[in-house]
């Protein structure tokens, strides 16, 4: 009778240490999976997306110094820019990366003339900027300053490979009207979100 009580003694003694093994097992595996998701976050980060920090008024009102993007990668790669999407890219001569909006696309004829722009021969509604035009307008004055350099372009065919460019505040941007086409291979991506300031965290209407 005393070895089966000793021998109870022991198999609960031993099932008693199999909980904690088992706990100790879950959390590894917690471990590995949160290693695994930060790896893939970092690759997802780093091939596909990018972040990307403004600087300077050229795109005002729509973008403002200090905000943080997310830059998509690889759209491009995918698909050709489309008008009115904001792209950040390359710009050798300066030794930085600039963020535009794509305003025409290669084999388009734009024109800029004061306040309007026009691709094709037609005027283009550019609704992300209408009420700064408008306001400038009430205030008696051109939102594209005429004394602005180069605030002008004259008739110009988009070339293959390339895309035209203009920043949202159009009398205190260097774009394309200085700068020229800009070729596809200098673009980093399009401009995807906005995540910093907290208080602006929204997706960029394109």
């Amino acid at each position: 009778m005393q070895q089966d009580i000793q021998s109870d003694a022991v198999e609960l003694k031993e099932e008693d240490h199999k909980p904690p093994k088992k706990g100790k097992n879950e959390v590894v595996e917690w471990l590995k999976a949160i290693i695994i998701a930060l790896i893939l976050v970092a690759l997802i980060r780093w091939l596909l997306f990018k972040p990307f920090i403004v600087d300077g008024p050229s795109m005002q009102p729509n973008f403002h110094t200090g905000e943080r993007l997310i830059v998509n990668e690889i759209l491009y790669d995918i698909r050709a820019p489309h008008r009115g999407e904001v792209i950040v890219f390359h710009v050798p001569s300066e030794g930085k990366d600039f963020i535009k909006r794509v305003i025409a696309v290669a084999g388009d004829t734009v024109k800029v003339e004061g306040d309007t722009v026009t691709v094709n021969g037609k005027k283009v509604n550019e609704t992300y900027i209408q009420g700064a035009i408008d306001a400038s307008h009430k205030a008696g004055q051109m939102y594209n300053d005429k004394d602005f350099p180069n605030s002008a372009f004259p008739d110009g065919k988009v070339p293959e490979g390339h895309v035209f460019v203009m920043g949202d505040n159009r009398s205190d941007s260097t774009d394309s009207r200085m700068i020229g086409y800009v070729p596809l291979g200098d673009i980093v991506g399009r401009a995807d979100l906005i995540f910093w300031p907290v208080k602006d965290i929204h997706l960029i209407n394109h």
